[in-house]
């Protein structure tokens, strides 16, 4: 809510006015005489008294649901909180949720779907941005205006009577999650069209920027998710209305609807076309153009070598299309008109991430500990997951904090394996995107072998994006190069045997032997036992650095020698997520690459 108004109808709502008005921004507190003002004036109205004091107060004033205010009335102790007017699109159910919430009230709703748990079918389209249409049975053409109120109702009356209802889903667009993960009982879910039963629904709920004929009554909700990519000849003296029909008639023919439109795309030098400023101030989209630079080199269906002679890409408007897609798929390929001087071409893209998909599972890296050590590849997919499962306390959490708003965020520490699974396959059922989040790099210590069984047992489709480990971490906070040249030209990684055996030509007393730098996962707790190994081969004054929590908040390092490395882990109570470095490379300073070298000039030449 942006401005609400507080009617106190007495002095003894006023404590509650002012306990509200301090969880809101832009709040006035008013008396009974200011209500003809406040009622056009605000979004809401939260009236404090008795309700048939409101009813009566603000009956003269009502006029329309669309334009008037929420009203949600509360009695002067508190202890009720009632929707009263505007419930859906004026948003005073939400309101009175909250309210009561914040006043540890009893919310009173009246409005049926709420109270069902069923959608607001008039107030989607608003929440998501979408276009609203109603299609009769057997008829692709909007209904006309005269009958959609009407239509709309019974729409709305069907679902709320939970008549058998079909959900189209044709594409991934903001709020298609929130349909999927809240489909009532009497709902069913399809993802192509013509697989709609024909005798079976009463209603069908589609939201698809395809228009289709449907063999019921169709309440179809439009996304916003088509680009519009453009060139055209230079200072091109074009109708607007000519522009709009040639792009409206490509994309009926491709069974398109033109209320999909988000955006008009071209090159840079387009920048200022008046017939393509005047065409996307007509749509009322935005109009983005490109350098030649991002357009070049993106792959096109329909290369034009003319374009690409006159100014040095094979293509504007595939390539424009795509790119403001975000690379999504190019539905529509290069459509050219040409009349005498009016000459323009354009094209069509879905914006990407919105085509419907299988569900993905990537395994990520998380890194050390710091969130921005995390790839942007490991990044990009915590911000489009629909789930995050990440390892408990090895994971700092606010890497998680990179996760989109709706995303379910869980760790994993108190999940067996086949918890964890489970929880990842009743997302990737539904098409979702998960994110399996581990420290350092999953492919070291990061017990995903068992995952991947149940992956490939399963068929289900997974990737691995690497993360930095913690020896890299620990080279990088240790100002240290772990080869040195001519001493040290080997690291190894491994871990000490405590409770977990490792392979008996693995043993750290027989690795030791090589002298290499020795990084040592997991071990902290058998630190005594790693002593006595390495000291076989080591020399006791070897250099070691006993490195706990490496770029956390938290972190600690200890320089010291390997005859004390158990006694520093000890008296420093170290135990998890901590790293034993052992060799002469750490801090060594001596020693010249033979890359710098003058037979080896030649390499670093342009």
């Amino acid at each position: 809510m942006k401005r609400i108004t507080i009617i106190v109808v007495s002095e003894k709502g006023r404590d509650l006015a002012e306990k509200i008005s301090f969880h809101y921004e832009d709040v006035t507190i008013s008396r009974l005489p200011d209500l003809k003002k406040a009622f056009y004036d605000s979004d809401a109205i939260v009236f404090i008294g008795a309700l048939g004091i409101c009813v009566r107060s603000i009956a003269p004033l009502i006029q329309d649901k669309h334009t008037d205010p929420a009203i949600v009335c509360i009695d002067s102790t508190g202890k009720q909180v009632i929707s009263v007017l505007s419930g859906h699109v004026g948003g005073a159910n939400e309101l009175t949720v909250a309210l009561a919430r914040l006043l540890s009230a009893e919310p009173v709703i009246t409005t049926q779907s709420d109270n069902t748990g069923l959608w607001a079918l008039d107030i989607l389209p608003e929440r998501y941005g979408w276009s609203p249409v109603l299609l009769h049975k057997g008829e692709s053409s909007p209904v006309a205006a005269e009958h959609v109120n009407r239509l709309m109702n019974h729409a709305i009356s069907l679902f709320v009577n939970q008549k058998p209802t079909a959900l189209l889903l044709e594409c991934s667009a903001e709020g298609c999650d929130f349909l999927t993960e809240t489909k009532p009982s009497h709902v069913d879910l399809y993802t192509d069209a013509a697989s709609i039963p024909a005798d079976k629904y009463e209603l069908i709920i589609a939201v698809t920027p395809w228009m289709h004929t449907y063999p019921a009554l169709c309440l179809q909700y439009i996304p916003k998710v088509l680009h519009v990519g453009m060139g055209c000849k230079r200072e091109m003296e074009a109708d607007v209305q000519l522009l709009k029909n040639q792009i409206f008639t490509s994309l009926q023919e491709h069974h398109l609807s033109a209320q999909a439109i988000c955006s008009l795309d071209s090159v840079d030098i387009k920048e200022n076309e008046k017939a393509l400023v005047l065409l996307a101030d007509s749509l009322h989209i935005p109009f983005n153009t490109y350098s030649t630079a991002e357009l070049s080199g993106i792959n096109v269906p329909n290369p034009s070598a003319i374009v690409e002679s006159n100014i040095g890409i094979p293509s504007v408007s595939e390539a424009s299309a795509i790119k403001a897609a975000g690379g999504g798929t190019l539905i529509l390929p290069k459509q050219i008109y040409h009349d005498g001087d009016i000459q323009f071409t354009w094209a069509v893209a879905l914006d990407n991430g919105t085509a419907r998909r299988e569900g993905h599972i990537e395994i990520v890296g998380a890194g050390p500990g710091d969130p921005e050590l995390v790839s942007v590849r490991g990044k990009h997919f915590l911000q489009q997951a629909d789930l995050i499962l990440y390892a408990g306390s090895l994971v700092p959490k606010e890497l998680t904090y990179y996760a989109k708003p709706g995303a379910v965020v869980r760790s994993s520490a108190d999940m067996n394996l086949e918890e964890q699974f489970a929880l990842m396959k009743s997302f990737y059922e539904k098409g979702k995107l998960v994110v399996r989040l581990h420290t350092g790099d999953p492919c070291l210590y990061g017990a995903i072998q068992e995952q991947m069984n149940y992956f490939d047992q399963y068929g289900m489709d997974y990737h691995i994006t690497p993360g930095i480990s913690a020896f890299q971490a620990a080279a990088a906070e240790l100002k240290s190069e772990f080869t040195v040249p001519e001493k040290v030209q080997t690291i190894i990684l491994t871990r000490g045997e405590g409770r977990t055996p490792v392979p008996e030509k693995e043993q750290l007393h027989k690795l030791a032997a090589s002298q290499s730098t020795m990084c040592i996962y997991l071990s902290a707790s058998i630190a005594d036992k790693v002593e006595q190994e390495l000291l076989q081969h080591y020399a006791p004054e070897t250099p070691v650095a006993v490195c706990y929590k490496l770029t956390w908040k938290e972190q600690r390092i200890f320089r010291g020698e390997l005859k004390n490395l158990a006694q520093v882990v000890r008296e420093n109570h170290l135990t998890l997520t901590t790293l034993l470095v052992v060799g002469e490379a750490i801090g060594h300073r001596e020693g010249l690459s033979r890359l710098y070298a003058d037979e080896f000039k030649h390499l670093f030449r342009k």
